[in-house]
């Protein structure tokens, strides 16, 4: 029923003449929206992991991940990642956590992301996936989020990742992989603070 309004609105366009393009790219435009949505909804579970979201992201934008993040976006569930190109240019792009295809993808530019460009770490002698390799040895699970930085008191800005997993209890566990030797060291997890930020032992 659809393709044959599509094909009348274009038929009736050209009739009328001068409007058939208008037309065209009107059902275009609808036919890209749904494409961008995620094929899983918020709330149901990624069927794509990390690992093959961050091979989706530099197959689109050849570079180096420094950020992937699992996110709802519009009611559906997709990876967002951080790519310094090799083109030395930082990108966003969307993965679908359903079926692992690139949702959209653009550069710094368009969302004048200026702080990313000139602070952000590029890289890091323990790159992404080992440093969720090492996270996973520590606490199984699933990963959902991953992120270079080098602005933690603690460490003394020392480089590192932050690595945040879902554990099998259905916990958060928040982790660090020094990005120069792999260490992990376990932040904390939903259980270890109350609401108060005290200790969950302290009562």
């Amino acid at each position: 029923m659809k393709r044959k309004f599509v094909i009348a609105a274009v038929t009736a366009a050209v009739l009328v003449g001068g409007t058939a393009a208008t037309a065209v790219a009107f059902a275009d435009d609808d036919s890209h929206d749904r494409e961008t949505r995620s094929s899983v909804k918020s709330g149901d579970t990624a069927r794509t992991d990390v690992a093959q979201a961050v091979a989706a992201a530099v197959r689109a934008v050849p570079g180096t991940v420094t950020e992937a993040e699992l996110d709802d976006e519009d009611g559906g569930l997709v990876w967002e990642l951080d790519v310094y190109g090799s083109d030395k240019v930082w990108h966003d792009v969307t993965v679908d956590a359903g079926n692992g295809k690139v949702l959209g993808k653009h550069t710094s530019d368009d969302d004048g992301d200026d702080d990313r460009d000139r602070y952000a770490p590029r890289s890091a002698p323990v790159p992404l996936d080992a440093a969720v390799d090492a996270a996973l040895k520590a606490q199984s699970g699933t990963v959902t989020s991953v992120d270079l930085d080098d602005n933690d008191d603690r460490s003394g800005k020392a480089l590192h990742w932050e690595v945040d997993v879902r554990g099998k209890d259905g916990k958060k566990h928040e982790l660090n992989v020094d990005a120069k030797s792999g260490k992990v060291t376990v932040d904390r997890s939903d259980d270890d603070h109350g609401d108060d930020g005290r200790d969950g032992d302290d009562d």
